[in-house]
């Protein structure tokens, strides 16, 4: 009976959106292209397939330490025997993609809950968008770290590329830990902070934001409400010449 109670509250939380206050979801990029905004400027959009997605499990402040609802995104057909057990703990299906977003309000969250774009995010908001750099390989000091090279001068045509001195004879005699030399580059963690929202189209699952995003395409991306602070947009010249001419007119009717 109780088994079947449970099975009950999670058919009926499934149902049920997430509350548009959850400003996270797990997306994959599909890619860049250019729209025209309402003024006529052009800008380049990144395209991202986001959600639609399930909540997993949640954590509290009593049981875990910390508030946090975790998301899945896309069905998987298998999965190791650990994620087996939770999905099967929570009575969610198996899923591909999983991520822990910390919220403090999880006490009407349930597992089985749906994520959408529908109401949560809208054009013209600011975002955080997290994902995998592109990895591309072992690369030099002057590529991995943007380093400007020495001088081309007389002699010197080996060492035009060159990262310069790594260590010193006088002190330590060793190379620190931390020098920038070659190495492997890209394929990390990278989050590109405050991007605005240029188009959301809830009906097939796609948001555009503006600009470029970490990861090539295909791979998995999270989007979350900006942690920067977001300043009220700027007057134009001709909403602060009405605004005087309103404020004239006032002043004469009185």
């Amino acid at each position: 009976m109780e088994e079947n109670k449970s099975n009950e509250t999670t058919a009926q939380a499934t149902l049920q959106p997430v509350t548009p206050e959850f400003k996270y979801i797990i997306g994959r990029k599909l890619g860049m292209t250019q729209i025209f905004t309402p003024e006529g400027e052009v800008k380049a959009v990144t395209v991202i397939e986001a959600g639609p997605c399930k909540v997993v499990y949640t954590r509290t402040k009593d049981r875990d330490g910390y508030s946090a609802v975790c998301l899945g995104f896309e069905n998987a057909k298998k999965v190791n025997k650990p994620l087996e057990g939770i999905f099967k703990k929570y009575g969610v299906e198996p899923l591909k993609h999983l991520k822990e977003f910390r919220f403090d309000k999880v006490d009407e969250i349930k597992p089985g809950q749906i994520v959408t774009l529908e109401n949560r995010f809208n054009e013209g908001e600011w975002v955080d968008v997290q994902g995998t750099s592109i990895g591309k390989g072992f690369a030099g000091a002057m590529k991995r770290h943007n380093f400007s090279g020495q001088p081309a001068s007389h002699g010197a045509s080996d060492r035009e590329r060159a990262p310069g001195s790594l260590a010193s004879r006088r002190a330590l005699g060793r190379v620190i830990p931390g020098q920038r030399m070659a190495g492997h580059l890209g394929n990390e963690t990278v989050t590109v902070q405050k991007i605005k929202v240029m188009k959301v189209m809830p009906e097939k699952n796609i948001i555009m934001v503006n600009g470029s995003v970490p990861g090539k395409k295909g791979s998995i991306v999270f989007i979350k409400k900006t942690t920067k602070a977001v300043r009220a947009p700027k007057q134009t010249t001709q909403v602060k010449s009405q605004v005087k001419k309103e404020a004239a007119k006032a002043a004469k009717k009185k």
